[in-house]
């Protein structure tokens, strides 16, 4: 697996680093740090320091990434046959997601520092967006486990089914690990009563559909990963995965859109995911 870490001074992101080398086997792995000096070429900003003192903090800055280079490679194995350290100046998200495609990541891991809705809505997220741009799947930690053995894996329709089924087949975790299949069928209030009959019916299709689904998913992958249970829930989609993810080490989602009967199964859950769960969250694609 080739494999991409965006780095800074927070846990999270050394966090990132050691939840990544413990998950998987890796080929190659690139360990990047940017920095931002645009505040540096404000006149509002640099004026009042004057030029020397803002030039004192430009290479503070740098000597510091250059050091956190050195930390966070240090948790790196050394067993990983190419371990490369890149330091940039620049904009972290744009040059992130460039360093993922010059590597031909199949993977990213970024640390996050959880800010909520709110404040990534005003401020953005660094993490967030290379979660929802980087071409290929993104780890995203804030807390490291330990031990990652329990594994929460959300389906969501075939076709996710099929592109999650895919990726674990070629990317295997490198420790055993009991893989927990979930799918939701949404519970919709009826109002009017002479409608009871239509959602009792539509709710027993929905109910096949959903076995059938995880039933076949989890068939498949236990060749793969013999300790694989499924399970179908009745709820909000959302807030069902985010509780299930409450006994979980890692949970895997997928990041596309839906349509027809597989957005009724689930929907996009990976936004509340995302800002909810704690533990590791690897988003496929």
């Amino acid at each position: 697996m080739r494999t991409v870490v965006a780095v800074d001074w927070s846990e999270q992101s050394f966090n990132a680093v050691k939840v990544v080398c413990r998950l998987f086997t890796h080929e190659s792995l690139t360990l990047i740090h940017a920095v931002d000096l645009r505040p540096f070429e404000n006149p509002l900003f640099a004026q009042p320091l004057g030029r020397n003192s803002a030039g004192a903090m430009r290479e503070a800055m740098v000597a510091a990434g250059e050091r956190l280079l050195d930390q966070t490679g240090s948790l790196v194995p050394v067993t990983i046959p190419s371990i490369q350290r890149v330091y940039k100046i620049g904009n972290p998200a744009p040059v992130v997601l460039e360093a993922i495609r010059s590597a031909h990541a199949d993977l990213v891991a970024v640390g996050s520092r959880g800010r909520g809705r709110l404040a990534e809505l005003v401020l953005g997220s660094v993490s967030h967006r290379v979660v929802l741009h980087a071409p290929c799947a993104a780890l995203l930690v804030r807390e490291d486990p330990g031990s990652i053995r329990r594994v929460l894996l959300a389906v969501e329709g075939y076709e996710n089914s099929v592109r999650l089924r895919s990726w674990l087949s070629t990317h295997r975790f490198s420790r055993p690990i009991e893989l927990s299949l979930s799918t939701v069928v949404p519970t919709i209030p009826i109002g009017d009563s002479t409608m009871e009959f239509r959602y009792d019916k539509w709710t027993a299709e929905m109910d096949q559909y959903a076995r059938q689904l995880v039933d076949e998913t989890a068939a498949a992958l236990r060749t793969m990963y013999p300790a694989v249970t499924a399970q179908v829930e009745h709820g909000d989609p959302a807030h069902c995965i985010t509780q299930a993810a409450g006994h979980a080490d890692l949970v895997i989602v997928g990041s596309h859109g839906w349509r027809g009967l597989e957005h009724f199964l689930l929907g996009s859950v990976s936004h509340a995911v995302l800002h909810n769960v704690t533990c590791p969250i690897l988003v496929l694609r």
